[in-house]
């Protein structure tokens, strides 16, 4: 047996197969949909995940208004920023975010799981959130993925 027989695969940006994915957040509680959009946007799914290239899916998240979270915590739920200013701390709860803005709160979710660095960013810019259930990608033909069947 040749010891050239076995090569460690890692992939690069040329070698990546990134697909393009449409999952569906209707009635799906946002802790583990956004875990598992994360893991997609990742690309740990893949046999040749390599941590430091962006060889993850680009993910388009539809019917973002519909998500759920358990227990008390549309009301309770907040989120933290601050502007920079002085006395420019801000929150909103996940009721209001709702409201306002719904994408933000699957985005939020899905940001705080991937890694904090540029890569993490990179990532990100592969995630396509909209409210309802049309989205402007059907040239790049995605295909569609029960969210519930990962891992």
């Amino acid at each position: 047996m040749s010891q050239l027989s076995y090569k460690t695969i890692s992939a690069n940006r040329e070698t990546a197969d990134k697909r393009w994915v449409v999952v569906d957040a209707k009635d799906q509680i946002l802790g583990r949909f956004s875990s598992n959009v994360a893991y997609l946007l990742r690309g740990k799914h893949k046999t040749n995940f390599t941590p430091h290239v962006d060889c993850g899916d680009n993910v388009i998240v539809i019917n973002a208004e519909k998500i759920q979270l358990s227990g008390n915590k549309v009301e309770t739920k907040e989120r933290l920023w601050h502007t920079g200013h002085p006395g420019g701390q801000r929150s909103r709860t996940a009721e209001e975010t709702l409201q306002r803005k719904p994408t933000d709160l699957v985005e939020w979710a899905v940001k705080g799981m991937l890694p904090k660095n540029k890569l993490g960013s990179q990532m990100f810019r592969n995630l396509y959130v909209y409210v309802g259930p049309e989205h402007p990608h059907e040239a790049q033909q995605p295909t569609i993925i029960d969210i519930n069947a990962i891992k």
